[in-house]
């Protein structure tokens, strides 16, 4: 996902006075007020100034910085601040999914490694991207991959998105190799356009 307001060509362009419309509309929405979310094991809300040394210690990892490309390496406290002061506009959220204590935890499941220092286990990013869609990205600290965090998180905020933007549709994009991303996206609904992204080797994905 990417902060910086570039639009991309979708397949079909609206006639100038639909496009008008969704223009006009486009003025209107924002991200700023997202509000908090509560899935089975999760907190999920906007990072607040607070969370830049969690968001720091949960980013500034090679494996993270080199798959989004908006993301410094190393990625600093200062650039933590950044990412989170970028909200302010309400074209960019950035929400951090926070768990919600051991017990809620699957009994069956083996136990979480710690999170260090935090437990903040990842971030959702969204981005309203053009007049017409939304952007939605993600990041999961090593110590709690493979446990379905990404998906819990996602969905919600996904799910959320469609309920308060229902005239934008829902776009990601990833490269085809990212096995792990590109089928979470699948499950979540979202399909291959045949479109490129932004980014070098990414296709454009869209839910619906």
């Amino acid at each position: 996902m990417k902060r910086r307001g570039l639009t991309v060509p979708f397949p079909a362009r609206p006639p100038p006075h639909i496009e008008a419309m969704f223009t006009i509309r486009a003025t209107h929405d924002s991200l700023a007020d997202l509000p908090r979310l509560e899935t089975a094991r999760l907190s999920i809300a906007a990072l607040r100034p607070e969370d830049a040394q969690d968001l720091r210690r949960l980013t500034d990892d090679p494996a993270i910085t080199a798959a989004v490309d908006f993301l410094p390496t190393p990625f600093t406290v200062r650039d933590a601040e950044d990412l989170i002061r970028s909200g302010a506009r309400g074209q960019d959220r950035f929400l951090g999914a926070w768990m919600r204590g051991i017990g809620a935890q699957d009994a069956d499941a083996e136990p979480l490694p710690a999170v260090s220092g935090s437990d903040l286990v990842g971030v959702v990013g969204t981005h309203l991207r053009g007049p017409g869609a939304i952007e939605i990205g993600y990041w999961v600290g090593g110590a709690a991959r493979g446990r379905g965090f990404a998906f819990e998180a996602v969905s919600a905020i996904v799910a959320l998105l469609a309920r308060r933007f229902p005239a934008r549709i829902i776009v990601a994009e990833c490269r085809p190799g990212n096995v792990a991303s590109w089928g979470l996206l699948q499950k979540l609904g979202f399909r291959d356009t045949g479109e490129e992204g932004h980014r070098p080797g990414r296709r454009l994905l869209q839910r619906g």
